[in-house]
């Protein structure tokens, strides 16, 4: 028997599972400091969230999948908690990419009959306990393995990490920290049109850069934000979440963990200034069917000014090194082509390793962003599109979003999700 090459990604498979499965019920805590909680209270507030959002009970839910890293509580003491008999669960130890990971891996186990609906969540005192820096009032886990030869490069942190890979870009293509600054401009507009994010300020390109040096270039606002927080997203084949209490997020395609190939040394692989979504673009969009050009609204993973624009660059929104033009012309802010991060994102509503990002477009699906805008008699909000500060986030008309997830410059996760058009 012979294989053919994995390079070469057989991309009509998957097509059947296009449309299948929905996102059904959305839930999160307050994105705060010093939450003075565990991560189980925390994970239990959220998942009860959706469960409510969704209109669905403990019975409802069979599957249970969160993210583990650094500071989290394991699936099965949750679930006991919110009197849930898993029929499936798995805790599941990653990066940023994890979010739209755990998604295919729900389709995955719901597809192979294992379970019916799962939750999946995250739960992190990200500030006031475990700091990904590796500070905070508790450390995080011990240096090991490969982690040793990082350090050894004094690569403490994420931005220690992926700064050479925007150097090597601003090299290559010119991009300046001026240009990547306006993905704050932008998601710092939004964040102020969102009650409950934890920076509501608008800055401007001159903030950011006059703000002082992280690890260069990275200014201290290039940087997401920590916070405590839970987040939670539910999962269920399509017919089931039309029963459910919000209209669906119809799933069209994923791709979890798509990798260059290294990342240990990503840079041993060049260009060191492409990404994995070179790579998944490749999976996501034959399998949805759909292109960047079909996108109303994107989420990309903004845990630095710098990532949002790699990847909204090699997942085909822009040309390669034109990234730094892309993100400073308006188009991604409200009002724009393809508004992003419209909550804020990482930088400026929370960080919860992407989860926001996916309610959020769950959310501009629905047409039910949760921002200033009154409460009409119906008991929904009155959009009024107008994006000024203090205002909506809700973008017209939406029908396509994508998610673009990720952990570092050479592994990333991605989604597409649509309108529900029965």
């Amino acid at each position: 028997m012979t294989l053919s090459s994995v390079t070469e990604f057989d991309a009509d498979s998957p097509k059947f599972l296009r449309g299948k499965y929905a996102i059904c019920g959305i839930g999160e805590t307050t994105y705060r400091r010093g939450s003075e909680e565990s991560t189980r209270n925390l994970a239990t507030w959220a998942i009860k969230n959706a469960m409510d959002d969704a209109g669905i009970g403990s019975s409802d839910i069979d599957g249970m999948l969160s993210y583990s890293g650094n500071d989290s509580v394991h699936a099965p003491w949750v679930a006991g908690d919110l009197g849930i008999r898993l029929n499936f669960y798995m805790d599941v130890h990653g990066g940023g990419s994890s979010t739209e990971a755990l998604i295919g891996i729900a389709i995955g186990v719901i597809e192979a009959g294992m379970c019916k609906t799962v939750a999946i969540y995250r739960a992190m005192n990200g500030y006031s306990q475990v700091r990904i820096g590796g500070t905070g009032a508790r450390s995080a886990v011990p240096i090991v393995g490969d982690q040793i030869h990082n350090r050894a490069y004094g690569w403490q942190s994420a931005g220690q990490m992926f700064a050479p890979t925007f150097l090597r870009h601003m090299y290559d293509f010119g991009t300046t920290p001026e240009q990547v600054a306006a993905v704050k401009v932008a998601h710092s507009k939004h964040a102020s049109n969102n009650p409950k994010a934890y920076y509501k300020n608008r800055v401007t390109v001159e903030d950011v850069v006059n703000s002082r040096i992280i690890c260069k270039p990275l200014h201290l606002l290039d940087c997401c934000v920590e916070t405590d927080n839970a987040t939670c997203i539910i999962v269920t084949r399509i017919d089931r979440a039309r029963d459910c209490k919000n209209p669906p997020a119809v799933i069209q395609s994923v791709v979890g963990r798509c990798c260059k190939p290294r990342i240990d040394m990503h840079y041993q692989h060049g260009p060191i200034s492409t990404v994995a979504g070179h790579y998944a673009k490749n999976i996501l969009w034959p399998n949805a069917g759909l292109g960047p050009e079909d996108v109303d609204v994107t989420g990309s993973y903004d845990a630095f000014t710098f990532t949002t624009m790699l990847q909204l660059e090699d997942y085909g929104f822009c040309k390669k090194g034109e990234g730094g033009d892309y993100v400073s012309s308006g188009a991604i802010e409200l009002g724009g082509k393809r508004p992003n991060n419209t909550s804020g994102g990482h930088l400026c509503e929370g960080y919860t390793h992407g989860m926001n990002m996916v309610i959020e477009n769950t959310r501009q699906l629905r047409g039910e962003v949760d921002d200033s805008c009154p409460i009409g008699p119906d008991g929904k909000r009155q959009h009024t599109h107008d994006y000024s500060e203090g205002g909506c986030r809700q973008v017209k008309n939406v029908e396509v979003t994508a998610n673009l997830g990720w952990a570092m410059p050479g592994t990333g996760s991605a989604m597409v999700m649509a309108k529900d058009v029965r």
